[in-house]
């Protein structure tokens, strides 16, 4: 039975010093298959990159060059408010809440979330004769030796890892999903185990353990490897990438996802980045990622293949709490801008993101696009841009970029956007009317779930983001048409397992659209 329902980067590839973008309108030849790379940073705010927010107190110089060399997209959204379910979209172009992955994430010894025959980015961009790597945080689960295979690990963060062979290799994992290679860290920074992975195997097995952090630099207990210190992981990540840059060339293109484990907790910038920001350890984090973004683009420069690189740069989702608001605040920063809630809420704070795209070859330098986007889009982006074709059963949640890319005036090419929220919670967005099925954040902000219920807020919440971008005001009632017709599309997108045209999929569970 059909599922029911009643869900190119950070690309924060920024460019740090020198650059060949071509200035006014993009060259009217279209080059074909551009080298892709797909900067993620890990929690960072809209508001915390100064091309977005020019309140902003960080000073983001790289990913402030990228928007004047590229194309800025100003109404950019996750494909949820948290980390896996958002990484799974980008790189399947499919909401995850159609998985097992209802609600929260998946966890260091989780199960794969994606099936090994559904086409990611890298499998096609792989079957279009494409180098592909990725560095950095995977965190979609992966299918570890077990001492005792008839007891699988569950999506659990109690998960205990004395049933965890570290010696065997990795069976199901990145290399299996179209990557030629990985380097990087199976979650989160401060989700065990605290191992590096190279391709299926660990650099070091973890024989000790390390004791749990808290505050800002918080991390759980777990194994640790003797290679393994937290506050290195972003520095030997960003070498593992420019290395990768530093041995293509113009003979081959190449996709390198890149995403980063911060600012995400623990926060811990290096010694070069300590107390720079004026403000506090989140703001010197995020002036790490940008300096991150500037080696990335050097490398790019440095191998002369800056014209024909389509390089994004965006976040995971909005700025997590961690970050001390309030310590901001009294600073004059906001990590969400104008924009209501943080990280892992259905408001706008929760998925709203930076994303910069640069390709001097197609895209005129200094443009933005007020069109609505999704990390989704990625698939469907890159395979218009290399003349794959794509299966029925691929990208059925993601519409391409590229002619946004191309004309920063051209309207919105998706016809409507599933937001969804730490708790499971949806929401969908059209033209300015934002749907939210659920009363409060769904997630961490105020009112949270329990708290919104207790209070018996609406069930449903319906904005006008075009007067009303700081969602202050429900006005279901009014306009009771607007919640039918988006009720309906809403329903229509989980009945069919897809949100565009073609052949109708199935979802892998059943989906509630209230929680």
């Amino acid at each position: 039975m059909r599922c029911l329902v009643v869900s190119v980067v950070l690309f924060i590839s920024c460019l740090g010093v020198g650059g060949d973008a071509t200035e006014g309108k993009a060259q009217a030849a279209e080059p074909s298959r551009p080298n892709i790379v797909y900067i993620l940073a890990d929690d960072m705010g809209i508001g915390d990159v100064q091309a977005f927010n020019p309140e902003g107190k960080i000073a983001t110089p790289a990913m402030n060059r990228l928007a004047a060399e590229g194309m800025r997209f100003n109404d950019a959204h996750s494909g949820s408010a948290v980390c896996s379910p958002t990484r799974y979209g980008i790189l399947t172009g499919r909401y995850s809440w159609r998985t097992r992955l209802q609600s929260g994430v998946t966890w260091g010894y989780s199960l794969p979330l994606i099936d090994s025959q559904r086409m990611t980015v890298a499998s096609m961009l792989k079957s279009q004769g494409y180098n592909t790597a990725c560095i950095g945080k995977w965190h979609l689960g992966l299918e570890w030796g077990l001492k005792d295979p008839s007891k699988k690990p569950s999506d659990d963060p109690r998960e205990p890892w004395d049933n965890i062979d570290f010696a065997k290799p990795i069976t199901s994992g990145p290399l299996q999903l179209g990557f030629d290679t990985f380097f990087g860290i199976s979650a989160s920074l401060d989700m065990h185990p605290y191992v590096y992975i190279e391709d299926d195997h660990l650099t070091d097995i973890p024989t000790k353990e390390v004791a749990a952090s808290g505050g800002k630099k918080f991390w759980r207990k777990g194994p640790v490897g003797d290679d393994f210190q937290h506050i290195g992981v972003l520095d030997r990540l960003t070498s593992r990438a420019v290395d990768y840059i530093e041995t293509q060339s113009a003979d081959k293109p190449f996709f390198l996802y890149f995403p980063l484990p911060a600012p995400h907790t623990p926060i811990i910038p290096t010694e070069a980045f300590q107390n720079k920001s004026g403000l506090n350890e989140w703001g010197d984090f995020v002036m790490q990622v940008d300096s991150v973004v500037g080696s990335v683009m050097q490398a790019i420069e440095k191998q002369g293949l800056t014209d024909n690189t389509l390089i994004i740069v965006t976040s995971d989702n909005g700025a997590t709490p961690k970050a001390d608001f309030a310590e901001l605040k009294a600073k004059g920063h906001n990590p969400s801008s104008v924009y209501r809630g943080n990280k892992a809420d259905a408001f706008e704070g929760g998925h709203r993101v930076a994303f910069i795209a640069r390709w001097p070859a197609v895209i005129a330098a200094g443009t933005a696009s007020d069109a609505t986007i999704c990390h989704t889009d990625l698939l469907a982006t890159a395979a218009e841009a290399t003349g794959a074709e794509l299966p029925a059963d691929a990208a059925v949640d993601s519409v391409s970029m590229l002619p946004l890319m191309k004309d920063a005036d051209t309207p919105t090419v998706r016809e409507a956007t599933v937001h969804h929220s730490v708790n499971g919670s949806f929401a969908i967005r059209k033209g300015s009317w934002k749907l939210m099925f659920c009363p409060g954040s769904g997630g961490w902000s105020t009112p949270r779930p329990p708290a919104a219920r207790k209070q018996k807020l609406p069930p449903l919440q319906l904005f006008d983001l075009a007067t009303d971008i700081g969602e202050t005001k429900n006005v279901a009632d009014s306009h009771p048409e607007v919640v039918q017709e988006l009720s309906q599309l809403m329903a229509q997108y989980i009945e069919r397992g897809r949100s565009t045209p073609g052949a109708d999929q199935e979802n892998e569970v059943e989906i509630r659209l209230m929680k």
